[in-house]
């Protein structure tokens, strides 16, 4: 993108130029030398925290101004507390694990040939983002571990901040000596850029990764020419087992659902098992409206909690991403599952219960990303799984599911050395 007068289509191709001799750059690098990037990654977006959240107050004040939903305004929202905790998940990707180069498997065969699977890039990452500029910081960290030069397109409501911080991880790749080609943001909110991208950029593309709400995601799925890692919305659900301790169902329930309503792993949904519906629901339902939670219930629900509000058939395939969850009883655990089946977006779900073999039935038959036994969906997180950050929660079941990070944005070849066979 050299050439500011050049054409959108002629930028973008020369992005994907940049893009693919930096995805080179990267796999070269030995992991101290992407190591040292990532930590100076992290120090320029604290020695650059004014500009950030300067830009990120002009992107506030026009998503206010456009009349932007409440809960995607504190996505996009950024403060000193957020930045900081922004730099300190890239110094923990600086701090995990290099996964290139390691051997997964190896073997011999009868005639000498020593086989081995190695972990490797996949190349050039386009990601498409809305509403949270942090993406910016925790897809450069998790894209320079795993060796993949970016391309990073965000959302034209904080397009302000995304520059600020892409700015500040360039910063931190000329430190170490990298090509700040490694990490590319695009710098226009023309939606044909989108388009371009979802063309694969003259083949540059190897992978494109959206992040966003359902209609984004459809339309990359639908249009993509390279090929697309999903992440879908997050219809979460909390199931109460008839033996489910009532102290921890209340904490969970609550937490679920009211630590932050605007984030993926937030629960919409609660089943409570019919089972003991009346011992379970009431007190839980009183938790989740003193924290400010609306109910909307079915008959079953309704007749157990005085002014709980008629759940719509809408209502169990709603992502509401505020304080409102649905409310069915169920029967038992394959219940649940079903439930789960028919409305569920493969996200998260969870289950609190003592009863150890019903437990473990709900993890075999709910077939999500991540499925919890006696905690919060909020830990449907990258950095709570250990992996430093994450670029999302996959739902698709081919290459990589649930949290993706470092490690998830490898594939794999195999090294096969001999001695001189051939084949006869």
């Amino acid at each position: 993108m050299d050439d500011a007068g050049a054409s959108l289509p002629a930028q973008m191709s020369a992005m994907g130029r940049s893009g693919k001799a930096a995805a080179v750059a990267l796999r070269l690098a030995d992991a101290a030398t992407r190591t040292r990037a990532i930590a100076a990654m992290a120090a320029a977006i604290r020695a650059h925290a004014a500009d950030i959240l300067a830009a990120n107050a002009r992107d506030v004040a026009g998503a206010e101004a456009a009349g932007m939903a409440e809960a995607m305004i504190d996505r996009l929202r950024l403060d000193a507390a957020r930045i900081e905790a922004m730099a300190e998940g890239v110094e923990t990707v600086a701090a995990i694990r290099d996964p290139l180069g390691a051997e997964l498997d190896r073997w011999d065969r009868p005639n000498g040939l020593d086989i081995a699977r190695v972990r490797t890039p996949i190349g050039v990452i386009a990601i498409i983002y809305e509403s949270r500029p942090n993406v910016t910081a925790d897809a450069a960290a998790l894209c320079v571990r795993s060796g993949n030069a970016a391309i990073l397109r965000g959302g034209s409501e904080c397009l302000a901040s995304n520059l600020a911080i892409q700015a500040a991880v360039a910063e931190g790749l000329a430190a170490a000596g990298l090509p700040e080609a490694c990490v590319q943001a695009v710098k226009t909110t023309d939606r044909a850029a989108v388009g371009l991208i979802l063309g694969g950029l003259d083949g540059t593309v190897d992978l494109i990764i959206p992040r966003g709400g359902k209609s984004l995601v459809a339309r990359v799925q639908a249009e993509a020419r390279a090929p697309v890692l999903g992440h879908l919305e997050g219809i979460n659900h909390v199931f109460l087992h008839a033996s489910a301790d009532l102290e921890k169902a209340i904490a969970i329930a609550v937490n679920a659902k009211m630590r932050r309503v605007s984030v993926c792993g937030a629960a919409e949904t609660l089943l409570v098992d019919s089972a003991d519906a009346q011992r379970l629901l009431p007190p839980v339902a009183d938790a989740l409206r003193e924290a400010g939670c609306a109910l909307r219930g079915d008959a079953r629900a309704r007749s157990l909690v005085p002014g709980m509000a008629e759940a719509t058939d809408e209502d169990w395939s709603t992502e509401y991403l505020a304080p409102i969850i649905s409310v069915a009883i169920v029967d038992g655990v394959d219940g649940a599952a079903a439930h789960i089946a028919a409305h569920g977006s493969a996200h998260t779900d969870a289950i609190v219960a003592e009863d150890g073999a019903a437990a473990e039935r709900f993890a075999a038959l709910v077939d999500s990303a991540i499925v919890l036994i006696n905690a919060s969906t909020q830990f449907a997180d990258g950095a709570e799984f250990g992996f430093g950050a994450e670029i999302g929660i996959a739902t698709d079941r081919l290459h990589a599911r649930g949290p993706v990070g470092a490690e998830q944005l490898t594939t794999y070849k195999y090294v096969v050395r001999g001695t001189g066979q051939t084949r006869p």
